[in-house]
């Protein structure tokens, strides 16, 4: 699918669906409890969907509805799966499901889409063998999937890199399993808020865990604990609310965003810290829950750049990015290198995408420099998304404040973490064609 974007101004509201994260973590730890869990205001999207059909095949049983998904564990526990398990484009499914796999005696297969079968899994398997498990690539040249786990692994002491901090959710929730305890120590942790996010889950089923709350380096598990069946409700996306609330920075446009997390468990919430610290006139209201961008009508345009660590949120740098374009100055993301090993190398598809519209980037290792000039010099043209969904979500929403018109090709992805994406926002005023 193509999306054609032209210069609109937004207004009303747009809400955003279940968090991806919370929803996935929500899939697996239902499986692993004993009883049924009842998830509630899921993300109905495809790498969710992945993950609910991943656990079915390690025995769960699933009932879907609207606003409803019922989760059975199986009797006795996980099974070893008797088919080769895909997880789509859910990096998270593949990191979380691979130690996992590894508590249960046997070989487990996963693979996934063409992104998936490019994700680095050398350092999940070396933990699993330091637990006494066994795995490798199918494939002896790429450390990717598809890759073949074996277990059961058993307690012990794991040291990792931390930078990818879906493997370290899924040591953490494999560790409850395993008789003895369990150390996790982590030389660099990166995308810290999501690993406190695996921690809230598990202390939120029963789970004790021990840990550095200051570093985030350090973690000690006893095992096995029980995980309990819940009932939750999924708060809602601020990593899917980051595009209605740039799309409406960047176009001067007064703009809700209803029902947003408050809860702190979510790190891309920082991206209104940010954003306010460019200038944008940006208010949470507490008492309705409810994200108000230029409220008081004034725009406070243009943006001025700065400088800003997004190793905690970096799924918000392509948001982002588009801002730092609409702003005065210079704009560096830093400590970033992390986004490299996404559905795609966010770093150098921005560099690229964005230049082509006639931005001023430079591109590091770690770190996205856009050098703005209050969008002057911007214009239209055609991009491409990469099939990676915070890409065209980004790129079609910078579409809205450029003159000439942009089209982004392959934009269907964006039903990966945002279904009804360009639905809400048309409806909002952002005169999008899909064709």
């Amino acid at each position: 699918m193509q999306v054609y974007a032209s210069r609109h101004t937004l207004s009303g509201s747009v809400e955003v669906p279940g968090s991806k994260s919370h929803t996935i973590r929500a899939c697996l730890f239902a499986a692993m409890a004993e009883g049924t869990s009842f998830i509630r205001n899921p993300l109905e999207g495809a790498d969710c969907l992945s993950a609910l059909h991943a656990v079915e095949a390690f025995g769960a049983q699933v009932r879907t509805e609207p606003g409803l998904w019922t989760v059975t564990a199986p009797e006795g526990g996980l099974r070893l799966p008797d088919q080769v398990i895909d997880v789509g484009n859910s990096g998270s499914a593949l990191y979380f499901l691979t130690p996992v796999a590894a508590t249960l005696p046997g070989w487990t297969v996963i693979t996934g889409d063409a992104s998936i079968r490019t994700r680095p899994v050398r350092q999940i398997l070396q933990a699993v063998k330091d637990l006494g498990g066994d795995g490798f690539c199918t494939r002896p040249d790429m450390d990717a999937p598809p890759l073949v786990v074996k277990g059961p692994v058993r307690a012990g002491h794991v040291e990792h890199e931390g930078v990818l901090s879906q493997q370290i959710s899924g040591l953490l929730m494999a560790a409850a399993r395993l008789q003895g305890t369990t150390v996790i120590d982590l030389r660099t942790p990166k995308e810290t808020p999501f690993v406190a996010m695996t921690v809230g889950w598990l202390e939120s089923v029963g789970i004790h865990v021990r840990m550095d709350r200051k570093t985030m380096a350090h973690f000690e598990i006893d095992g096995p604990q029980p995980y309990r069946a819940f009932d939750r409700v999924i708060p809602s996306d601020w990593e899917a609310a980051a595009f209605p609330a740039v799309a409406a920075v960047i176009t001067g446009s007064r703009l809700s965003v209803p029902a947003v997390d408050l809860s702190g468990t979510q790190g891309d919430a920082a991206l209104v810290d940010v954003l306010r610290a460019m200038g944008a006139d940006l208010e949470i209201d507490r008492g309705d829950g409810c994200l108000h961008i230029n409220r008081q009508g004034t725009g406070r345009f243009p943006l001025r750049g700065g400088t800003f660590n997004c190793s905690a949120f970096p799924d918000a740098v392509p948001s982002l990015a588009v801002a730092a374009c609409f702003a005065e100055g210079d704009t560096t993301l830093t400590d970033i290198g992390v986004v490299r090993l996404k559905e795609t190398d966010r770093i150098a598809i921005l560099h690229r995408e964005l230049a082509a519209l006639g931005a001023e980037t430079e591109e590091g290792p770690d770190f996205l420099r856009i050098r703005g000039k209050g969008g002057r010099g911007l214009h239209g043209g055609v991009c491409e998304s990469w099939h990676d969904h915070r890409i065209a979500m980004a790129l079609s929403v910078m579409g809205l404040a450029l003159d000439g018109g942009l089209t982004v090709r392959n934009a269907e992805c964006c039903a990966v973490s945002f279904p009804g994406f360009y639905e809400k926002m048309n409806a909002a005023g952002a005169g999008f064609v899909c064709k």
